[in-house]
């Protein structure tokens, strides 16, 4: 098993000060999956348990003079510690400029034991100088395990058939810090017209909050003009009655987490609800700087567990 490559200086700037400061903030532990051609950096995606996501790189963009084999189809995963990991990036980050940055996998031996441990290793080459940072890492998993992740990884794919663009992340984000001293869960619901409703109930008091006639990706319906009058949760209850909505519940504390993905300062956001509401996907876009065009080198999703549906 061989793992060696040179870290581009957009690559390490994007996972400095962007990817890794907000995956960081999901979750500490997580999966590091590499391939020929990608990269990703996966939460949760074998236990089932918390917000699942998924960043996902092309190799190109993150390396150059990338090698890399192993008896598992030359694809090699682990699990690392986010914030050591990000640490290690950040140093090389500083030194970058004046040095190359190579990344390699290899085993060594800890001090006080007598068997060698598997690290994720950044070494930077000065003219007068070398530095070395080890970052711990488990034992690489085996070949059935790498099958699981990827089978799990193609299954998380799967997009929902309505996607609606959500507003400013931060204006999002201030909403949710305002509804989470309500309650704890929160019932969400996306209708095919663009709508985006958002609520919290307890045995006193209802509180939510509406979006409405945002932009639609996938299955999109006009509103029915008699609706225009009605209440937002009337007009909610209407739209799933007509297999135009779908209506989950999810902890507010998954969703607040899910947002500290605005760290990787997206250029837009999309959120939709899966068949049959088996969770709430959100998708986020980046753009080739300077322009509106899709960086198709980039991608990056999460999914929240439903705690009931309302569908």
């Amino acid at each position: 098993m061989k793992f060696k490559a040179f870290l581009t200086l957009d690559g390490v700037a994007l996972l400095d000060k962007r990817f890794l400061p907000s995956l960081d903030k999901i979750g500490r532990t997580c999966h590091l999956y590499l391939t020929r051609t990608h990269t990703v950096i996966l939460h949760n995606l074998l236990s089932g348990d918390g917000v699942q996501s998924i960043a996902q790189f092309k190799n190109d963009f993150l390396f150059r003079d990338l090698r890399i084999s192993s008896n598992c189809d030359d694809r090699i995963a682990f699990l690392v510690d986010a914030a050591i990991l990000h640490r290690a990036v950040h140093s090389a980050a500083a030194v970058q400029a004046r040095s190359e940055i190579q990344i390699k996998l290899v085993k060594k031996l800890p001090a006080g034991s007598t068997s060698p441990a598997p690290y994720l290793t950044f070494e930077t080459k000065g003219l007068k100088s070398a530095v070395v940072q080890d970052v711990p890492i488990s034992k690489p998993l085996s070949r059935a395990e790498v099958g699981q992740l990827q089978e799990a990884l193609d299954a998380a794919q799967d997009l929902p058939q309505t996607l609606v663009q959500v507003p400013d992340l931060a204006q999002l984000q201030n909403l949710v810090d305002r509804l989470k001293n309500v309650g704890d869960l929160l019932t969400v619901a996306i209708t095919q017209y663009g709508d985006l409703h958002l609520q919290v109930s307890t045995s006193l008091i209802t509180v939510g909050s509406e979006f409405r006639r945002l932009k639609v990706l996938g299955v999109h319906a006009d509103a029915p003009a008699g609706d225009q009058n009605l209440s937002a949760p009337t007009r909610t209850d209407m739209a799933i009655q007509r297999g135009q909505a779908l209506s989950v519940q999810v902890s507010m504390k998954h969703l607040a987490k899910s947002l500290q993905c605005h760290l990787a300062k997206p250029d837009c956001a999309f959120y939709g609800i899966a068949p049959e509401g088996a969770c709430l996907t959100m998708i986020f876009q980046f753009f080739i700087p300077g322009t509106r065009v899709t960086d198709k080198s980039i991608s990056f999703h999460c999914r929240l567990p439903v705690l009931d549906t309302g569908n």
